[in-house]
């Protein structure tokens, strides 16, 4: 989060003899334009209602920027970002260390953030203008202008600044927050101006996102201005009879605007990791389209950048060196040239050279290419062996791959099959054999895209990666009682709506992570108090809707397993499991019940989490053949052998369960 710092990551000698030249990493330059006017910064009336909107506007619209800033440096830290307010009463569009610009300037345009990497400063000054919003303290900044502005001005300055800060990036976009759907009126020269700065936009290749704000009394209407300044690309399939929603200045049962923009805003990411741009997939003889590929589900995890020395007042990165040495008497440097590879035959070492290697792991060049159909119920969840990845049509190698692709998407979805292909993501990656699964589009309840409409590469394994796992014990089946009561405890116990959601639920390490992270950036105390985990159960809210079912499963539970014992090994009561007794305990020799009481308790009253606790810690070694035999005949396993067998059953049902 240093001020502008370009991370460098040190590639590895291996992995740059690899052609990855079919990667890429599209990045985001988004600038938020939010209007600055009277209306905007009226706060909401009064009310009662703790759910109530308080912010304005224009407030709500500057803390969507800070969150969002604040998200995209953990979540995206190469995207670049920018804040410009327009209607304000004051100017200011050339920075410091903006020379190039000129003497430029637009009026009532103030430049509040350059579009850029975000820095610890841009946090900052959006984090102030928020807290003086909170506490009351009005910002001279915020002055409105007493004259309308112009909106030609306003897209000619998001013009300039895309041109000069981020004109190669893959995705450009500029965020309108406003609640002026009529901003000329009558003035057909101020609207056919900006008519033509928007088609300038357009042809520079920036979208334009509007998020109109509507207010009780007024009603945003698009008609009026922003359908002839919004422009769109029939390639990207955008259903224009679907128009984004209008955002209420005060909140709608308890919605209020900030979460609304956020979650409008975060709805519209582009997807950041495209793994290949213009693969060939065969569908047929002769028949051959492009496709994109996608990495959808990546592992988030604290990563370290790099070490750091200080420099007088200052951090600077330390640059790292490798050298390697032969081992001897004398120490000579040795190069990359002097290194040579070998795999161990026969007691010999076989050496090869570079080109050799490569032409070992060459299988012919990236293709994806369908060698059959098999029916989707034939995949099962252990066929997981990769995490899967996203396609979608491309039209630069072959027009109509589009239409293709959707018709082949269509087939699979009404037909329920799947595609088994041939697949090789890279030059010299190793084959896979992947099923193609489509999947449909779906969005949760604020209409935000949970799963795009598409094709899935979903890796098989082959049949050297399939364990046996010999002849399984007899399952145990419940009871409909049994499965009744625990029917009515999960229907208490559901998620609302039903979904679990996994974006709800964030991983505490890494959030706690980049907390530190920021507050040492932005020179913050840290909170006292353990971090928030949201994966913790509501042990309070459980025992109070399904306590007393709970307690009535496991009495019944308790009852069935007691009478499978007595029907299974025989007995009055079950208790006559150790060691094949009869069920006097009387009859049992001293000696051995003496060991027994040494124990706090038998592996057959030890729960399954304190059981694996006792499996990591290896206390099982220490624990009574006869005990473990108990055990595993009360699970319905195999009690023979000796005891590192025994030890090895339970490790193994341990891992399962």
């Amino acid at each position: 989060m240093a001020d502008n710092d370009h991370y460098k990551k040190e590639e590895d000698e291996d992995e740059e003899e690899l052609d990855d030249s079919n990667y890429i990493a599209q990045k985001d330059a988004v600038l938020f334009a939010i209007d600055i006017s009277k209306t905007m910064l009226t706060p909401p009336p009064p009310s009662d209602d703790k759910k109530a909107e308080k912010d304005s506007p224009a407030i709500a619209a500057i803390k969507c920027a800070y969150q969002i800033m604040q998200q995209r440096i953990i979540s995206s830290p190469k995207d670049m970002m920018g804040v410009l307010l327009f209607g304000t009463e004051q100017s200011k569009f050339q920075d410091e260390d903006s020379s190039s610009r000129g003497s430029a300037t637009y009026p009532h345009c103030y430049l509040l953030s350059d579009v850029d990497i975000p820095a610890a400063k841009d946090v900052e000054t959006l984090r102030e203008i928020v807290r003086n919003a909170d506490e009351g303290n009005k910002e001279e900044l915020l002055e409105p202008a007493k004259e309308p502005v112009s909106m030609s001005n306003v897209l000619f300055c998001a013009n300039q600044i895309f041109t000069t800060r981020a004109p190669n990036f893959g995705s450009r976009r500029l965020f309108i927050i406003t609640d002026k759907d009529d901003p000329h009126g009558a003035d057909k020269t101020l609207r056919n101006q900006a008519t033509v700065r928007a088609k300038d936009l357009y042809d520079l290749g920036v979208v334009i996102e509007l998020f109109p704000i509507s207010h009780s009394d007024h009603e945003f209407d698009r008609s009026k201005f922003y359908d002839d300044i919004i422009y769109r690309d029939p390639a990207d399939g955008v259903d224009f009879a679907i128009a984004p929603p209008n955002f209420k200045a005060q909140g709608d049962n308890g919605l209020s605007l900030l979460s609304n923009l956020i979650a409008e805003i975060n709805s519209k990411e582009v997807a950041k990791r495209s793994i290949f741009s213009h693969l060939p997939f065969e569908i047929g003889p002769n028949l051959k389209i492009s496709v994109k590929g996608y990495n959808l589900l990546q592992k988030q995890a604290p990563a370290r950048k790099g070490y750091v020395y200080e420099k007088g007042e200052e951090f600077v990165w330390a640059e790292s060196n490798t050298t390697k040495f032969e081992e001897g008497p004398v120490a000579r440097e040795v190069g990359k040239v002097d290194i040579k590879k070998a795999y161990t035959f026969g007691g010999k070492q076989i050496e090869f050279t570079l080109e050799e290697q490569k032409a070992l792991k060459n299988f012919g060049p990236p293709v994806l290419r369908i060698i059959g159909f098999k029916p989707q119920s034939l995949l099962k969840i252990e066929h997981s062996v990769k995490k899967s990845t996203f396609i979608y049509p491309s039209e630069e190698d072959y027009i109509g791959s589009t239409r293709v692709f959707a018709a082949l998407w269509k087939k699979l979805v009404k037909s329920k099959v799947m595609g088994v292909a041939w697949y090789i993501g890279r030059a010299n990656a190793s084959p896979l054999l992947v099923a193609i699964l489509p999947s449909e589009e779906r969005f949760d309840d604020n209409n935000v895209q949970v799963v795009p409409a598409g094709l899935w590469l979903y890796p098989l394994p082959f049949a050297d990666d399939i364990r046996g796992v010999g002849t399984l014990p007899k399952k145990i089946t419940a009871s409909n009682e049994l499965t009744q009561l625990m029917w009515k405890v999960v229907q208490q116990l559901q998620l609302p709506g039903g979904v679990y959601n996994p974006s709800k639920f964030p991983n505490p390490s890494l959030q706690w992570h980049y907390k530190i992270l920021q507050i040492m950036a932005l020179h913050d105390e840290v909170p006292e108090g353990d971090p928030e985990d949201k994966t913790k159960p509501k042990n309070k809210q459980i025992h109070k809707r399904a306590g007393s079912l709970i307690n009535d499963w496991k009495k019944k539970l308790d009852e069935e397993v007691l009478q499978f014992q007595k029907e299974r090994y025989g007995g009055i009561d079950g208790t006559d499991l150790k060691r094949g007794s009869d069920g006097n305990d009387d009859d049992e020799p001293p000696k051995k019940r003496i060991k027994a009481e040494k124990n706090e308790e038998v592996l057959t009253d030890i729960s399954s989490g304190d059981l694996k606790k006792m499996v990591q810690r290896g206390e099982l070694k220490k624990r009574l053949v006869g005990e473990m035999r108990d055990w595993l005949k009360v699970k319905g396993l195999t009690a023979t052998g000796k005891k590192e067998v025994l030890i090895d059953r339970i490790e193994q049902w341990v891992e399962e369960h």
